[in-house]
Protein backbone atom coordinates (compact mmCIF):
# COMPACT_ATOMS: atom_id res chain seq x y z
CA UNK A 1 0.00 0.00 0.00
CA UNK A 2 1.59 3.34 -0.79
CA UNK A 3 1.24 6.07 1.82
CA UNK A 4 0.08 9.13 0.63
CA UNK A 5 0.22 11.49 3.46
CA UNK A 6 1.69 15.02 2.66
CA UNK A 7 5.63 15.59 2.98
CA UNK A 8 6.52 17.29 5.85
CA UNK A 9 8.17 20.61 5.80
CA UNK A 10 10.97 21.32 7.14
CA UNK A 11 11.38 24.00 9.75
CA UNK A 12 12.40 27.21 8.18
CA UNK A 13 15.03 29.41 10.34
CA UNK A 14 14.42 32.84 10.79
CA UNK A 15 17.13 35.30 10.63
CA UNK A 16 16.94 39.00 11.68
CA UNK A 17 19.18 41.23 9.13
CA UNK A 18 19.99 44.32 11.11
CA UNK A 19 20.86 46.05 8.03
CA UNK A 20 17.19 45.58 6.62
CA UNK A 21 15.98 49.19 5.72
CA UNK A 22 13.16 50.63 7.50
CA UNK A 23 10.12 52.05 5.13
CA UNK A 24 8.28 55.14 6.22
CA UNK A 25 5.02 55.48 4.04
CA UNK A 26 1.78 57.85 4.08
CA UNK A 27 -0.89 55.49 2.84
CA UNK A 28 -1.51 52.51 0.78
CA UNK A 29 -2.11 53.83 -2.74
CA UNK A 30 -4.05 50.26 -4.05
CA UNK A 31 -4.27 46.76 -3.48
CA UNK A 32 -4.02 44.35 -6.34
CA UNK A 33 -4.67 40.53 -6.70
CA UNK A 34 -2.89 38.92 -9.70
CA UNK A 35 -1.97 35.39 -9.87
CA UNK A 36 -3.02 34.80 -5.78
CA UNK A 37 -0.48 37.38 -4.90
CA UNK A 38 -1.66 40.56 -3.01
CA UNK A 39 -0.03 43.70 -4.61
CA UNK A 40 0.27 46.56 -2.86
CA UNK A 41 1.21 50.16 -3.72
CA UNK A 42 2.64 52.34 -0.67
CA UNK A 43 3.05 55.94 -1.17
CA UNK A 44 4.44 58.74 0.22
CA UNK A 45 4.02 62.74 0.06
CA UNK A 46 6.70 64.49 -1.54
CA UNK A 47 7.64 68.05 -1.89
CA UNK A 48 9.14 69.24 -5.50
CA UNK A 49 11.63 72.10 -4.32
CA UNK A 50 12.50 73.38 -7.93
CA UNK A 51 10.24 76.21 -7.63
CA UNK A 52 8.67 77.96 -4.13
CA UNK A 53 5.63 76.72 -3.20
CA UNK A 54 6.87 73.50 -4.33
CA UNK A 55 3.89 71.14 -5.78
CA UNK A 56 3.33 68.15 -3.56
CA UNK A 57 3.03 64.82 -5.39
CA UNK A 58 1.91 61.13 -4.32
CA UNK A 59 4.66 59.11 -5.09
CA UNK A 60 4.63 55.50 -4.79
CA UNK A 61 7.43 54.14 -3.51
CA UNK A 62 7.41 50.51 -3.17
CA UNK A 63 5.15 47.81 -4.00
CA UNK A 64 4.57 44.56 -0.67
CA UNK A 65 3.94 41.16 -2.92
CA UNK A 66 2.49 38.57 -1.06
CA UNK A 67 0.71 35.29 -1.44
CA UNK A 68 -2.63 35.76 -0.25
CA UNK A 69 -2.46 33.48 2.77
CA UNK A 70 0.50 35.13 3.99
CA UNK A 71 -1.48 38.58 3.16
CA UNK A 72 -4.09 37.46 5.42
CA UNK A 73 -2.23 36.77 7.90
CA UNK A 74 -0.41 40.26 8.10
CA UNK A 75 -3.60 41.94 7.70
CA UNK A 76 -5.10 40.11 10.48
CA UNK A 77 -1.97 40.31 12.84
CA UNK A 78 -1.73 43.82 12.27
CA UNK A 79 -5.30 44.15 13.55
CA UNK A 80 -4.96 42.71 16.29
CA UNK A 81 -1.90 44.49 17.19
CA UNK A 82 -3.37 47.64 16.59
CA UNK A 83 -6.04 46.70 18.81
CA UNK A 84 -4.07 45.50 21.79
CA UNK A 85 -1.99 48.83 21.27
CA UNK A 86 -5.14 50.92 21.71
CA UNK A 87 -7.03 49.44 24.26
CA UNK A 88 -3.88 49.46 26.80
CA UNK A 89 -4.87 52.64 29.24
CA UNK A 90 -0.29 53.19 29.16
CA UNK A 91 0.87 52.13 26.39
CA UNK A 92 4.44 52.02 26.66
CA UNK A 93 5.74 53.87 23.91
CA UNK A 94 8.06 51.40 22.18
CA UNK A 95 6.82 47.62 21.54
CA UNK A 96 7.03 44.97 19.31
CA UNK A 97 5.45 41.54 19.40
CA UNK A 98 7.03 38.30 18.91
CA UNK A 99 7.71 37.00 15.15
CA UNK A 100 5.47 34.05 14.50
CA UNK A 101 7.09 31.03 12.05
Amino acid sequence: MTDITAPVAPPVNFLDNPNAPDVFADAAAGFFNFAGNIRISLESVRVNHITTPGPINRVVLARLVMPMDAAEALARGLLDFITQQRTQQNPPPQTATGTVH
